[in-house]
């Protein structure tokens, strides 16, 4: 069945298929951000380390990467109908699973299969939804997608919040199970585009990018565990590494249909757009992993009260998006200063936290982030696509998302690597200052049931060391996160003004 053209469909039907697909998209934008609420919460139940926590975020956003660059190969081979149709059902069935998980591996494993099931989400959608409207209607489309789909990543973590601290952390995946349910209905009645096409996918290209890809992540992600290259797996990983990306290179400059053309990457405005997104992905999610466990494991904060912080965060995103609206025709160079700028702020007045931060410094931090997300996006893609030809566009738009997702998921790992280490090395450091001629230890204003006396006294006080301990850690992060977000600022005055092909 050929799909009737955007002038045969009627205002109604138009309406339904941009409602549906909104809540397709927005419904892996809710799930790439409720599992953070509860990360401490799920830590604690499988009883997982700070570093395996991670792994839920970021082999989710891995396998997003990895299969993101597939759409246009499963749209042409299946039709774009049954991609959506599957997609929303695997995606369903695997967050059903995630919340019925009862093992970190189990879990991350269902996480992958959710990543990658929802990944052909996000670009079919959007490319319906222009296909669905003449084109003096894109403008309104946009902007009514764009717009719900920021929606979700504020609702999702607030209403996550308090389901998980009121019954358990399961429930923020089950939440997402009857929109998901929704949602395949609507695909099932309202999108009928089951065009076909000459399929054809480079699999040396990418497998060997998919395992590169692969290798790399567990590399950062279990290195601090494993002392790094002390351990033969890291060795390996690494070796993978070199091996696969060096096959995919290979491939790449030799073969007459690679799963990546190189010749994309002479386009200066584009080849600068994938070292920018790069880096606006390294801030993205970055965060939304580090602010829950600090505030849940060191100050014990209450899911609610995190999800409310994260839905700060959004807020400050939609305030970015809308500006974006008005006032995209402006020099984008001002939008992506201003934009890495308020992140770069944000991470430096993070890194000015103490033990006992407060909720609305938080929340100014989060919002100020997202604020800056908002303001990041749409110039990012006008700049990186404004000067590409045509004839790179959908192969442009893969290896953009890639990008973006290979920074999101490979900056969490060292970022949480970075805690773990600064929090041993602070832990040893404070640790050796804890002796019974300490006279600041013997004062009562700041003793708080301390002492070097008794087991009850060692045991309060060493846990408060390492709270401190922890806290130096997320505070480095946090300003490497700033530093990350300023030093990016001087490469986008080398982005040319031209004229779009």
């Amino acid at each position: 069945m050929t799909a009737p053209s955007a002038e045969e469909m009627t205002p109604l039907r138009r309406g339904l298929i941009l409602l549906t697909l909104t809540m397709s998209t927005a419904l892996y934008a809710m799930t790439v951000t409720i599992a953070n609420v509860s990360l401490p919460q799920i830590q604690g139940a499988l009883s997982a380390t700070q570093d395996q926590i991670a792994w839920i975020v970021t082999f989710n956003i891995v396998a997003t990467a990895v299969a993101t660059p597939m759409t246009g190969w499963l749209a042409a081979r299946y039709g774009r109908r049954n991609v959506m149709l599957y997609g929303v059902l695997g995606f369903t069935i695997a967050t059903l699973l995630c919340g019925l998980a009862t093992g970190l591996v189990e879990l991350v494993v269902y996480r992958v299969i959710q990543g990658a099931c929802g990944a052909p989400l996000v670009p079919l959608s959007q490319a319906i939804v222009l296909d669905s409207y003449p084109k003096e209607r894109h403008g309104f489309a946009t902007a009514v997608y764009g717009v719900g789909v920021v929606l979700g990543p504020i609702v999702a973590p607030t209403i996550g919040g308090y389901l998980s601290e009121a019954y358990s952390w399961r429930w923020v995946f089950f939440m997402v199970v009857p929109i998901g349910v929704v949602c395949f209905v609507g695909v099932w009645f309202f999108i009928l585009d089951r065009r076909r096409g000459p399929a054809r996918l480079d699999w040396t290209g990418f497998l060997a990018l998919s395992v590169a890809i692969a290798s790399a992540q567990l590399l950062l992600d279990r290195g601090e565990r494993n002392d790094w290259f002390e351990s033969w797996e890291t060795i390996i990983e690494a070796g993978l590494v070199v091996a696969a990306a060096y096959v995919f290179l290979v491939n790449s400059f030799l073969s007459r249909q690679p799963f990546l053309n190189p010749k994309i990457l002479y386009d200066r405005n584009f080849t600068l757009g994938l070292v920018i997104v790069l880096i606006f992905g390294m801030l993205n999610f970055t965060p939304m992993v580090l602010l829950p466990t600090m505030l849940q494991g060191l100050q014990n904060y209450p899911d609610s009260v995190v999800g409310i912080l994260l839905g700060a965060r959004a807020i400050g995103t939609l305030c970015g998006f809308s500006v974006m609206l008005f006032a995209s025709h402006i020099d984008p160079r001002i939008w992506m200063v201003l934009g890495f700028g308020a992140q770069g702020v944000a991470g430096v007045y993070m890194s000015h936290f103490g033990i006992e931060v407060g909720f609305w410094p938080v929340a100014l931090a989060s919002a100020l982030q997202g604020l800056g997300v908002g303001l990041l996006w749409v110039p990012i893609t006008l700049v990186a696509f404004s000067t590409l030809n045509p004839v790179f566009l959908a192969e442009g738009t893969a290896i953009f998302h890639l990008i973006r997702n290979i920074g999101s998921s490979l900056h969490i790992s060292l970022s949480v690597a970075l805690v773990i280490r600064y929090s041993q090395v602070n832990y040893a450091e404070l640790g050796s200052t804890i002796t019974p001629y300490n006279e600041t230890l013997q004062l009562p204003s700041v003793s708080g049931g301390w002492s070097v006396d008794s087991l009850r006294g060692i045991a309060s006080l060493s846990g408060e060391v390492g709270r401190q301990a922890a806290m130096v850690g997320y505070v480095n992060a946090f300003l490497l996160y700033g530093i990350t977000a300023l030093l990016v600022i001087p490469l986008i005055f080398f982005i040319q003004r031209n004229k779009p092909k």
